[in-house]
């Protein structure tokens, strides 16, 4: 960080308080505190619970409700250990919701690994392609996008709710009684315009979706309300509920500890989120033929990324080899993966057939049957397969991305639990040609807590500031390329 940007950061920033973040992902959700200040930014982990979803007879889906449970046990300690905490905010995956009507959940919300959202493409698809949907949302075709989801679901369902709220709103409908939609997480639905920012109705109608399902749009930084109801009884509080960046990754990217615009930024956890950051959409039949989306960022940014499927492959693996009776300690697999000589598998992490759970050693060895490579035999060799596949993958994104978004991609910067993989951020750097620089790992709490503590009052200033703090306090870990 130069001295020049250091002495705005310290400018900008005067007070001092504490906030709470609630951080729900894929695999597991966590309530963590934030003390901020001038050169401060502390975290303290008060509680992390798993996210396990359950087969039910119609589906995959999450157990929110006994999550929502975790999150005001959560909530609760951390009131009593952090007394006068000044705000709550709630950052989730997206695209998945959760169907309302007079104040009660239709059933646990669907995962949007769920095999149903195949019918709600094609539905979709017939009277509006892609490149169609594209020119109006700027969204890569992902085929749990919440707008198939809905093409999926139960019309009649869908027509006796009140609202459809994605899973961050939700959980403040709990614990406010406001019904909003946050614009960073709208923007990941298909039924957001790219151009406007608002709902596209005539989209809306021509679907045929109810239009009161989308609830009233409410931007990072604006107050959702106050606890009430049964969770202001359960937690003894009158606390404000702020909305941050409620995408988990548009609260990571928050925390991306850019100095420079000539980056790319990868969150990288179940998902591989790789992209840059521009001030408009990027609508070109270029990005869409990229497979490149628009998604809304905090301050009205726009994160131009590609998903890549990420950890996830890795993770599936190593629970398959558990279900079968082998005790994996992942360092240690790492390690091992780190001391494969000679060539593997480069295989492409984004085939389909890695996105539902299952078998993914025997997935890896069809893909490459299919493709004459010769496949990975050992746990150690899978394990740099998967590693060399995934940084080749967020290589190869990390550099489109600044071409079709107009960045000069010099640095990568991993944010999320896969910067603590110090063997994937090497052999990315490795293979993108640029400096990898990696950390914080909790990006996506950090973010959910500036957001917060600017609206708070506590820090002030611009995006730009903000990332001046996470720099002066989770300095990065640099990973130079290699020949």
């Amino acid at each position: 960080m130069s001295t020049a940007s250091g002495t705005r950061a310290a400018r900008e920033r005067a007070a001092s308080g504490t906030v709470a973040a609630v951080d729900l992902g894929a695999t597991s959700g966590r309530v963590i505190v934030g003390h901020v200040a001038a050169d401060r930014l502390d975290t303290a982990t008060v509680a992390r619970f798993a996210n396990d979803p359950v087969r039910l007879a119609d589906g995959l889906h999450w157990n929110l409700v006994g999550m929502y449970g975790s999150v005001l046990t959560g909530l609760r300690d951390a009131l009593r250990e952090h007394p006068g905490i000044a705000s709550i905010g709630v950052d989730s995956w997206a695209v998945d919701y959760g169907l309302v009507a007079r104040s009660r959940l239709l059933g646990e919300p669907f995962h949007y690994r769920d095999e149903r959202t195949a019918r709600g493409v094609e539905a979709v698809h017939a009277t509006h392609p892609h490149a169609e949907l594209f020119s109006r949302n700027g969204l890569q075709f992902l085929p749990f996008n919440t707008l198939y989801q809905f093409a999926a679901e139960d019309a009649e369902l869908l027509a006796f709710a009140e609202h459809a709220l994605l899973i961050p709103d939700l959980v403040g409908f709990w614990l406010t009684g406001q019904a909003r939609t946050e614009r960073t997480n709208a923007s990941t639905t298909g039924l957001l315009r790219a151009d406007t920012g608002e709902w596209d109705a005539d989209l809306i109608d021509a679907l045929g979706f109810p239009r009161h399902l989308l609830a009233p749009l409410i931007a990072p930084g604006e107050t959702l309300g106050t606890l009430a109801g049964g969770a202001a009884e359960i937690l003894g509080a009158q606390t404000t509920v702020t909305a941050v960046g409620s995408h988990d990754t548009a609260s990571a990217v928050v925390a991306v500890p850019m100095s420079s615009p000539d980056a790319a930024y990868i969150s990288c956890g179940t998902w591989g989120l790789v992209g840059v950051e521009v001030e408009r959409p990027v609508l070109t039949d270029a990005a869409r033929e990229a497979k490149f989306t628009n998604e809304g960022g905090v301050d009205g940014r726009i994160r131009l990324l590609r998903n890549v499927m990420g950890l996830w492959i890795l993770s599936e693996a190593v629970r398959g080899w558990q279900r079968d009776g082998h005790a994996i300690d992942l360092p240690t697999l790492l390690d091992a993966a780190e001391e494969v000589t000679g060539d593997v598998a480069v295989f492409d992490v984004d085939d389909p057939r890695f996105l539902p759970p299952g078998d993914m050693p025997a997935r890896i060895v069809a893909w490459c049957d299919e493709h004459d490579v010769a496949p990975p035999r050992t746990r150690a060799e899978f394990a740099r397969s998967i590693i060399e596949s995934l940084a080749q993958a967020f290589a190869d994104a990390a550099h489109e991305a600044g071409r079709i978004g107009g960045v000069d991609t010099r640095v990568i910067h991993i944010v999320g639990g896969g910067a603590l993989n110090e063997l994937l951020c090497q052999r990315t750097a490795d293979r993108a040609g640029v400096p990898v620089l990696a950390g914080p790992v909790e990006a996506t709490a950090l973010g959910n807590i500036l957001v917060q503590a600017r609206a708070a009052g506590i820090l002030t200033g611009s995006l730009e500031s903000l990332r001046d703090l996470v720099a002066l306090t989770h300095r990065p870990r640099r990973h130079e390329p290699r020949a």
